[in-house]
C-alpha cells in the first residue's frame, strides 16, 4: 500500500471514532489544532495496531497539523530509522504538552540514545525541549531505577532554572522527574529537598507541595 493510501485509510478510521464533545472541550482549553477528532488514547492505540510500523507513514503523519495524526505518528515510527536529528526536528515542531508527553511515552523512551537526548534537552532553553527532556528522565528512572553520578549531578543542576521559570508545563515535567528520582532513596530525597529549599521561589505552592512529598520520603 502506498504511503498516501495508508494515510487516507488512517484518517478514515479517525472519522469513524471522532468525538465532537471531547474535541470542543479541548478547543475551549486552547488546543487549537487545524483538525482535532477528539479521539481518546486507547482508541488511537487500537487504530495504530491495525497498521505496520513504517517510517515514511509516520513522518507524513507528523507533518499534519492534526492531533490524532501526530499521536499515531509516534506509535507507527520504527525505532531503527528514527535518528537523533529527526528527534530534534519533531520536538521543534511541538506546540502542545499533550503531544510532547505522548511522544515521549510512545517513542522517545524506547530510543537507544534516549538518555543522551534527555540530558541534552534539559540543558536547552526552549520550553518543549526542556519538557521532553524532563519527561524522558522520569520515564528512564521508571524503567532503570537509577542515574549514574554524572547524570544525577546534571539533573540537580539543570532543574533549578526549570523550577524557577514561568513555564508551568516545564515546571510540571521537572517536578515529575525530581519526584521519580527522590523516590529511589532517602538520600535522593534529601538531595532534592536541598535543591528545593535553595530556590528563590521556594514559597510557591507547587514547590511547597514538592517539599512536603520529599519530607515524607525522608521520614518513611
Amino acid at each position: 500500500m502506498e504511503v498516501s493510501d495508508t494515510i487516507r485509510e488512517i484518517k478514515k478510521q479517525f472519522r469513524l471514532f471522532m468525538n465532537g464533545v471531547v474535541s470542543q472541550s479541548m478547543r475551549e482549553k486552547g488546543l487549537d489544532y487545524k483538525v482535532n477528532f477528539g479521539i481518546e488514547l486507547p482508541r488511537l492505540k487500537e487504530i495504530a495496531s491495525k497498521f505496520e510500523k513504517n517510517h515514511d507513514v509516520a513522518q507524513a503523519l507528523w507533518k499534519e497539523n492534526i492531533r490524532e495524526c501526530k499521536i499515531v505518528a509516534g506509535l507507527l515510527q520504527p525505532i531503527d530509522t528514527f535518528y537523533p536529528d529527526i528527534a530534534d526536528i519533531w520536538v521543534e515542531d511541538m506546540r502542545y504538552p499533550e503531544i510532547a508527553e505522548l511522544t515521549v511515552m510512545n517513542l522517545f523512551q524506547h530510543l537507544p540514545y534516549a538518555s543522551d537526548k534527555a540530558f541534552e534537552w534539559i540543558a536547552r532553553e526552549e520550553p518543549y525541549f526542556q519538557f521532553c527532556g524532563y519527561m524522558l528522565v522520569a520515564r528512564l528512572l521508571m524503567k532503570y531505577g537509577e542515574l549514574n553520578e554524572r547524570a544525577e549531578n546534571e539533573l540537580l543542576d539543570q532543574v533549578v532554572p526549570a523550577l524557577s521559570g514561568e513555564s508551568g508545563f516545564v515546571f510540571r515535567a521537572a517536578s515529575t522527574a525530581l519526584h521519580k528520582y527522590a523516590s529511589q532513596s532517602k538520600e535522593n530525597a534529601r538531595k532534592v529537598r536541598g535543591v528545593l529549599m535553595s530556590l528563590p521561589s521556594s514559597e510557591r505552592p507547587e514547590v511547597l507541595s514538592l517539599l512536603e512529598e520529599t519530607k515524607i520520603l525522608t521520614e518513611s
